[in-house]
């Protein structure tokens, strides 16, 4: 199984529109970060998680030709706007996309992206996409999919579990009952946003203490704002702890 790292940003991206911090005028490429996203492969499956407003670029980037399916964490305008993009793919496959959300990530992106649950175009010149609640376990292929429930401040959201990887973004506590779905992780994909407190996403500080708590071999920072700066980051991080970069795969 491959996890790519298409996007490690939060919803501004880094750089910012008209910042001129040192971060956004950085010429470190682990300092460019498109809208947070990966894509989990494995044996002809491509499970992809959000479609943020770079989904296109993200998947020229990696150069992805189908998709299995989509999985959503939450309905954020920075995890679901660039839907209109997976036409590209309807048209490729000829298929029917299905994607996989709670109850209300589900129902938002019914009423807002009603055309794209509408019987499929015959020329496939429009998002074609099938929704089902996942409330459960799914497997696809070799991969075994557990949602994994937590709390964006106070709005209840979905992590996924992919075999014995996790991909946690946009947090900012963990049920215990979810931390018990995260135990023998050989690998944690763990919100991180910036140095200062948050109302509803971890900081470094917190991602730390949910890292130690975990224990995953490895946790793998993600979802920065422009106020982190990869390499100072790094430095700073305990062993077995690092931040994400853009274009980052793991083997596992």
């Amino acid at each position: 199984m491959k996890v790519v790292f298409l996007g490690t940003g939060s919803s501004a991206g880094t750089p910012v529109i008209a910042c001129h911090c040192p971060v956004c005028c950085s010429d470190d490429p682990r300092n460019h970060r498109l809208r947070a996203s990966i894509l989990v492969r494995d044996e002809g499956v491509d499970l992809l998680v959000d479609t943020g407003p770079d989904l296109r670029q993200q998947m020229l980037r990696a150069g992805v030709q189908s998709l299995t399916a989509v999985l959503y964490t939450h309905f954020h305008a920075d995890h679901i706007n660039g839907v209109d993009d997976l036409r590209a793919f309807n048209f490729a496959q000829e298929v029917v996309i299905p994607c996989y959300a709670d109850e209300r990530t589900a129902a938002e992106l019914e009423n807002r992206f009603r055309y794209c649950f509408l019987p499929p175009d015959p020329a496939w010149a429009k998002p074609s996409l099938s929704m089902h609640r996942i409330v459960s376990p799914q497997t696809f292929g070799g991969i075994r999919v557990t949602p994994i429930p937590v709390l964006h401040g106070d709005l209840p959201i979905l992590g996924y579990r992919f075999n014995d990887m996790a991909y946690l973004t946009d947090l900012k506590t963990i049920p215990d009952a979810s931390l018990e779905l995260l135990r023998g992780l050989k690998v944690l994909v763990l919100d991180c946003l910036r140095y200062e407190y948050h109302p509803t996403h971890l900081h470094v500080e917190e991602a730390r203490y949910w890292a130690r708590r975990i224990g995953a071999e490895r946790t793998i920072l993600t979802h920065m704002t422009h106020d982190v700066d990869y390499a100072t980051l790094a430095a700073e991080l305990p062993e077995g702890v690092i931040p994400a970069s853009d274009g980052m795969v793991l083997d596992l």
